[in-house]
């Protein structure tokens, strides 16, 4: 215990509460943005996750000034255990209405149980399983950016047709990675391509050399990399060190972000297929979000999970104000009732089983001929349309589903 009360002092970050002068008696709420701030997954949401959850509440805050809000942060490490124990202190002792993004599929899983224990409202952002929509799935969650359903079919769907029928994957070795591997093996199988081997890597990873040796060895057409963040960085790296790709072995990164493909670089990546739910430069809408967050966010563009934060959190601070309460009840009913609207993902909804549906992207990695900035670094491939991006509403066995 001793171990995970000394994370949670560390991991705390404070930040000041918005309050405005308000006609009506002001409605308080309390947010918490639970995530990995310091590991392989602190790019993708970290801090970022912060800063887009403080654009939310200013921004609703510009036409709903009744709504008083505050926003808290811890985090998790990527340890179920510590997870559940920011949420419980949090939701018991702190006041949290409501927990956003926490990436890592076994801390999401995790802090939606005890979400559910406490009767709160847990909108994920950065975790993948499909099991939090599927036999897991809460009341109490909302899955709002992807989840390895998606991710596998516009990724593992689009290299098939380019004829990459036979796969090896190198996978996390946790919920998140096994679940990538799982949904990806099925798209290859049903489009008659085979899976010759997988290799399970321990998360996290920075040494990947005798697992590409397995890949190469294996004479698969493709490589499918079933991990995210560092993990993946690391991975594409030294894949092409290895010389990989230039023997004529494809990579498939599964779930890679465009702050990955920064850091990589574009002569690395380039060529790259990929499915996102969200990029900076796909609208004029994302585009004013970015530049805003970029100049917060040191000079780093966001990420699908910052804008599944962002949107989320607009979302709910609309279910409060509309039904004048931090209920649980009434806010999740309001927020499976009426459409989702926001600049970042448009319009969708919220599913029974708490899937947030929208469309998904299908990109490639620009050769750094075709680039034209920093941060320049898809090209639009195809869009699936939200009612073909996600797994059907009745094959995720989630209980929740046909019930009122």
């Amino acid at each position: 215990m001793a171990l995970i009360r000394c994370g949670l002092l560390s991991a705390a970050i404070s930040l000041t509460a918005l309050a405005w002068p308000a006609s009506a008696q002001p409605i308080h709420v309390k947010v918490g943005v639970l995530n990995d701030m310091s590991g392989v997954y602190a790019d993708t949401g970290g801090k970022g996750s912060v800063v887009a959850a403080q654009m939310a509440v200013e921004d609703f805050a510009k036409t709903n000034r009744d709504v008083q809000v505050e926003v808290v942060a811890a985090d998790h490490q990527n340890k179920p255990d510590i997870g559940a124990a920011i949420a419980r202190q949090w939701y018991d002792r702190d006041g949290v209405d409501a927990i956003l993004d926490v990436p890592t599929s076994s801390v999401a899983l995790a802090v939606s149980q005890v979400t559910r224990e406490k009767n709160k409202i847990f909108i994920d952002s950065g975790a993948g399983t499909t099991e939090l929509t599927g036999k897991q799935c809460s009341p109490n969650t909302i899955q709002w950016t992807y989840d390895t359903y998606a991710l596998a079919h516009g990724t593992a769907g689009a290299m098939l047709k380019r004829g990459g029928d036979a796969w090896y994957f190198l996978t996390a070795d946790y919920a998140f990675g096994l679940s990538l591997q799982s949904e990806a093996t099925a798209v290859v199988e049903k489009g008659g391509g085979r899976v010759l081997g997988a290799a399970r890597v321990p998360f996290p990873a920075t040494d990947f050399s005798s697992f590409l040796l397995q890949a190469q060895a294996s004479g698969a057409k493709v490589v499918g990399l079933a991990n995210a963040g560092g993990d993946t960085i690391n991975a594409v790296k030294q894949a092409h060190e290895f010389g990989l790709t230039e023997s004529g072995q494809k990579l498939a990164a599964l779930l890679i972000y465009a702050v990955d493909v920064h850091a990589i670089g574009l002569q690395t990546a380039q060529g790259l297929v990929l499915t996102e739910s969200f990029y900076w430069d796909l609208n004029p809408e994302t585009r004013a979000f970015s530049e805003r967050f970029y100049k917060r966010n040191g000079d780093s563009m966001p990420t699908m999970n910052h804008a599944g934060v962002y949107a989320g959190l607009l979302h709910y601070l609309k279910a409060v104000a509309a039904t004048k309460s931090t209920d649980p009840t009434a806010t999740m009913a309001w927020m499976k009732a009426n459409p989702t609207d926001d600049p970042l993902f448009g319009k969708g909804l919220v599913r029974a089983d708490g899937r947030k549906v929208h469309p998904m992207f299908l990109f490639e990695v620009k050769a750094p001929s075709e680039s034209k900035g920093a941060w320049d670094l898809y090209k639009l491939l195809d869009t699936i349309p939200a009612d073909q991006a996600f797994r059907p509403l009745g094959e995720g066995g989630c209980p929740l589903v046909g019930k009122p």
